[in-house]
């Protein structure tokens, strides 16, 4: 045969059906080592017949049909009593594919992971399911990797508004390094003085993370990342011209049609309806407050969710609550 794998086992006869090639085959006599004790033995318990996929061949899925044996382990101070003969190359315990097959799932899988995967391994012949391949990228061992020089921090959610966690990355060349539960910052602190060395800590602008770099990595020099810069940037403009849109609107109003004085019932008629609701709204609650009413009691008569009331109360214009498209 051509393949290596194939040199410690007997081809009887190798067919095609339906589009599969198979591969009958059974493995020499001789001895075999037990895993545990790895004494040889050639005392034959049993055979059977196990089916393994292999990678395919001219565009061909292949199916090895391959007899084994179970051996005795004639080890009296051994705990395992039989075991089954292994062929290098070819078979490993518990696995129904070859390790060539497995090596092209572990590839695909970490590139595209589930559905996708799934379908590519299906354009490859080698067919998985989704939840195959997600196995498959559990079993990866997890790299090896030193604390870089340039450490970064960022939050995550698992469920977003209940369970948050912390992510490091080697910012250099942008590689997940490990996460952490929580986003607290004792959890970043006991990461750091488990792991020194780190010399700029390049986080967001969350206080936690601040104090958490801080008593972890007091020599560390912290800095803030341009992508938190940008998006601190662009929540700062847009809550500025959110506080503005009315002049904005009116100003708009008034340069296309110069007869418009820009009154509040020309700006009525440009509001969308949403728009409207909400300044409503906003004008009613704020109404109630000045009146002494409390955020419960303004709850129940306007039939609001308790929270709903209480941001409306927080906004001191109804521009900060028009968000969007609003």
């Amino acid at each position: 045969m051509l393949f290596p794998q194939f040199r410690s086992v007997l081809v009887e006869r190798v067919f095609t059906e339906c589009g599969v090639v198979h591969i009958v085959a059974r493995t020499l006599d001789g001895t075999a080592s037990c895993p545990d004790c790895e004494l040889p033995s050639s005392h034959v318990h049993s055979c059977y017949e196990g089916r393994l996929a292999d990678t395919p061949v001219g565009g061909q899925p292949v199916v090895i049909a391959l007899t084994v044996r179970r051996l005795y382990c004639d080890n009296a101070l051994c705990g395992r009593r039989t075991f089954v003969e292994q062929v290098a190359g070819l078979t490993f315990r518990c696995g129904r594919r070859t390790p060539a097959s497995r090596r092209v799932l572990m590839v695909v899988a970490v590139a595209l992971a589930g559905r996708a995967g799934a379908r590519l391994a299906a354009v490859l012949q080698t067919r998985a399911s989704r939840t195959t391949l997600l196995r498959a990228i559990m079993a990866v061992p997890d790299p090896l990797w030193a604390v870089p020089e340039v450490l970064g921090v960022d939050d995550f959610a698992t469920r977003r508004g209940h369970h948050y966690g912390t992510v490091l990355i080697d910012c250099e060349p942008g590689r997940p390094l490990d996460p952490l539960p929580g986003r607290d910052a004792s959890t970043l602190a006991g990461w750091l003085r488990e792991h020194p060395g780190a010399e700029i800590i390049c986080r967001d602008r969350a206080g936690s993370y601040a104090d958490g770099a801080r008593t972890g990595a007091p020599n560390a020099i912290q800095v803030a990342d341009r992508f938190h810069l940008w998006q601190n940037l662009g929540t700062a403009v847009e809550a500025t011209v959110r506080l503005h849109s009315t002049c904005l609107k009116t100003a708009f109003t008034s340069s296309d049609d110069p007869t418009s004085d820009g009154d509040s019932a020309d700006a009525t008629k440009t509001m969308s309806p949403i728009e409207a609701r909400i300044r409503e709204r906003h004008a009613t609650i704020h109404a109630l407050l000045a009146q002494g009413h409390g955020i419960r009691e303004i709850a129940r008569e306007l039939h609001m969710g308790g929270n709903t009331v209480r941001r409306n109360a927080r906004a001191a214009v109804p521009e900060q609550l028009l968000t969007g498209r609003r």
